[in-house]
């Protein structure tokens, strides 16, 4: 995979969510850019994200956007705040107990799909919140 967008794509092919840092700021973005819109630099590496999010939003799809979905309606996608500042839209398995800020984490999956798609699940709470540290 060439491009702008070959690092994202080689993480989700390992199940991870590749994000792109700029190596003169620091700023981390997603989508990729050519640029660092903070500091317009060219300078980018790779920066593979904890997969870790809360939910900003969602939407519940009755109407598929491409025939290949037409099976899968109606389904979630969620827009999400990951960890690292970025926000990043995934497929979510049900609609039922959704509420802003809940902890999800991201995963991919290929559901007969050419190319891996981000889905998110609900995280369960680190021992170490859980017992209040």
């Amino acid at each position: 995979m060439a491009g702008l967008a070959a690092d994202y794509w080689r993480g989700a092919e390992r199940g991870e969510l590749v994000l792109q840092q700029c190596l003169h700021c620091g700023l981390v973005r997603h989508y990729p850019q050519v640029l660092c819109p903070r500091c317009t630099s060219f300078e980018v590496g790779p920066l593979v994200a904890t997969g870790r999010g809360t939910v900003h939003s969602w939407t519940v799809a009755h109407h598929p956007y491409d025939p290949v979905f037409a099976d899968e309606v109606p389904y979630v996608l969620l827009t999400v705040d990951m960890e690292e500042g970025v926000r990043v839209l995934g497929r979510f398995p049900e609609a039922d107990g959704l509420c802003l800020g809940l902890p999800v984490q991201l995963g991919f999956t290929r559901d007969g799909t050419a190319q891996p798609r981000p889905v998110f699940s609900r995280r369960v709470a680190d021992a170490g919140a859980a017992a209040g540290d």
